[in-house]
């Protein structure tokens, strides 16, 4: 039965080309950052079954090129976040991703890779709970995405709440962390949106 199951994850895997075409050409910057039901089903019915093989060694070839690269991190760091929000699931594969990022970064492959796509590669350090991270993800695009103000809006924003905190507040529910009396605080005023608010 177990073998069976790999066999049929394996028939059901997604090229690295089918994960790009579909986020980066169908779905396209005004839906990658949208909250919506019909969206997160979409990527679950046609990449749970992918996303489930990172780690395996499978999807390995995709870290040997610039394009596949960047569909193995959408995969990682982005996918889960639509596939398993408001679950802690969602951060299952950010350590997977950080990695594949700190290596294909340090080889420049992003720069083979237009804006705005080329953001997924520095949003591993963006999700990390390490300031160190939060500041490579600032210093990169500043110094390789320039002009991308929202996106270094993000990251400064991101860089100040693991500047106060340590960690991500928000994500303390679903992770089964107990929230400080500052973090509660944090929360009750919008969280992230506070954030965003007080950096405007």
């Amino acid at each position: 039965m177990i073998i069976a199951d790999k066999n049929e994850r394996a028939r059901n895997m997604k090229t690295a080309e089918e994960v790009r075409e579909f986020w980066i050409d169908q779905v396209g910057p005004e839906g990658w950052y949208a909250v919506r039901e019909e969206l997160d089903d979409a990527i679950r019915t046609q990449f749970l079954e992918t996303w489930e093989l990172i780690g395996t060694g499978r999807l390995d070839s995709w870290l040997t090129r610039a394009e596949g690269a960047l569909a193995y991190l959408i995969l990682a760091d982005q996918f889960p976040r639509n596939m398993f929000r408001e679950s802690g699931r969602a951060f299952s594969t950010d350590v997977r991703a950080l990695k594949a990022a700190q290596t294909v970064v340090r080889k420049e492959w992003d720069q083979l890779i237009d804006a705005p796509a080329r953001q997924f590669f520095y949003l591993p350090f963006m999700h990390s709970e390490s300031l160190t991270d939060q500041d490579h993800c600032v210093r990169l695009i500043c110094e390789r995405m320039p002009g991308a103000g929202d996106t270094l809006m993000h990251a400064q924003a991101h860089r100040h709440v693991i500047r106060k905190y340590g960690r991500f507040p928000y994500r303390n529910d679903v992770l089964g962390r107990r929230s400080t009396p500052a973090e509660s605080a944090y929360l009750n005023a919008g969280g992230y949106a506070h954030t965003l608010r007080s950096m405007a």
